[in-house]
């Protein structure tokens, strides 16, 4: 008998240390890896928690070790069209530059007020459908173009929409938000000239077919905080608005010609920054999240940032970001037909050669897949054929 209760005693002494041992290493775990209330990517976590959430996987050291192992074959010398290329920071600028490009930015109008609500912590936290709709609605031009483009037929809603509240419904809260955000922007950017529409209008048109592919991504991968995603996107054409309006007339036509790599060269001799560099600095003016804004200038710098500068857990999160902005501008290279290659595609570009190294982190696995999806193929093939005739 004495045994009998020696055996019990040891198994609930057992049972109470195993106990202890989970509740004091939750919290640990917990401060590891925080809670992001804000809805975007920190600076060190944003990829990480992107890694945690993909599903199926539960250990995720193999991963881990298989991203050290990723970043270290990123060794491979870029074509000499893309070394070339001198990319200028803000800070490279003297003072007098500087302060005279500040000037000159802010003579572009700010958005409405309601736009830093929209990206405000708080709002991208709590804010349901109903504050979202109210928040809309208070700017009643934005709210009757949003509610133009959800009724149009690029999302085919078999019955028209009257209430933003509705639209969120059936097109989801991340869809919607991206719409607003589009059209808030478009009233601090507007052609002073009709010349300058053109390049207006093709730049709003890839930013509708990035934002959009940044929402179908998101949830085809089920990243986390998806809505940031796409916000990081739509805020990342925000440079190229600024240049389209700072740019003489008679120079959009050669600019927008131009690759990217070319148009930067354009941009910092006219301009003294390029569109990444000049976006991020005019929307530091505007008060927005400072995590936020810099996650948008990374994004643009993946296009002279080799991966293996970059920390393993943010590397997939702007290659992302930075894969919506060029498929927004060229939908033809997301083909998934037979025999088809994107990674192999954009390597053999000058402008994708790095987004190529970026798009084979282990994260990204998926990724293939996900881009051959019937709803992601839904997007990008109507956007090629608009290319193709625009």
């Amino acid at each position: 008998m004495s045994a009998y209760v020696v055996w019990i005693a040891a198994v609930l002494a057992f049972a109470w240390l195993w106990w202890a041992f989970r509740k004091r290493s939750t919290p640990v775990r917990a401060a590891n890896h925080p809670a992001n209330p804000a809805g975007f990517a920190t600076r060190q976590s944003s990829a990480d928690a992107l890694l945690r959430a993909r599903p199926g996987s539960r250990d995720l050291s193999h991963l881990a070790a298989a991203a050290v192992t990723w970043q270290a074959a990123q060794a491979s010398t870029p074509p000499a069209e893309l070394a070339s290329l001198n990319w200028l920071r803000v800070s490279d600028l003297d003072a007098g530059r500087r302060e005279q490009l500040l000037q000159t930015i802010r003579g572009i109008p700010r958005p409405p007020h309601s736009l830093q609500q929209l990206l405000s912590p708080e709002f991208v936290a709590k804010a349901d459908s109903t504050q979202l709709a109210d928040l809309v609605m208070a700017e009643p031009l934005i709210a009757a173009k949003v509610l133009g483009a959800v009724n149009s037929s690029r999302y085919g809603l078999d019955k028209p929409i009257a209430h933003l509240g509705q639209a969120v419904t059936f097109l989801g809260m991340n869809t919607v938000r991206s719409i607003c955000l589009q059209y808030m922007l478009a009233e601090a950017f507007k052609p002073g000239l009709a010349s300058a529409q053109q390049a207006f209008d093709a730049i709003w048109r890839w930013c509708g077919t990035a934002s959009e592919l940044a929402v179908k991504l998101g949830k085809g991968m089920n990243l986390p905080n998806q809505g940031a995603l796409g916000t990081q996107v739509v805020l990342g054409f925000v440079g190229q608005l600024a240049v389209a309006s700072l740019l003489p007339p008679q120079a959009l036509g050669p600019w927008m010609a131009a690759d990217r790599i070319g148009r930067t060269r354009m941009e910092q001799d006219m301009l003294g920054l390029g569109a990444g560099e000049l976006g991020q600095l005019l929307l530091g003016t505007w008060s927005l999240p400072p995590d936020l804004v810099e996650d948008v200038g990374d994004s643009a710098r993946v296009l002279v940032t080799p991966a293996s500068q970059i920390d393993t857990t943010r590397a997939p999160w702007l290659g992302l970001a930075a894969l919506c902005h060029h498929l927004g501008e060229h939908p033809q290279d997301g083909h998934t037909g037979p025999g088809s290659d994107l990674p192999a595609r954009l390597a053999g570009q000058a402008q994708g050669f790095h987004l190529a190294a970026y798009l084979g982190h282990p994260a990204l696995a998926r990724l293939a897949a996900v881009l051959a999806s019937s709803e992601v193929q839904a997007c990008l093939v109507p956007a090629a054929q608009d290319e193709a005739t625009a």
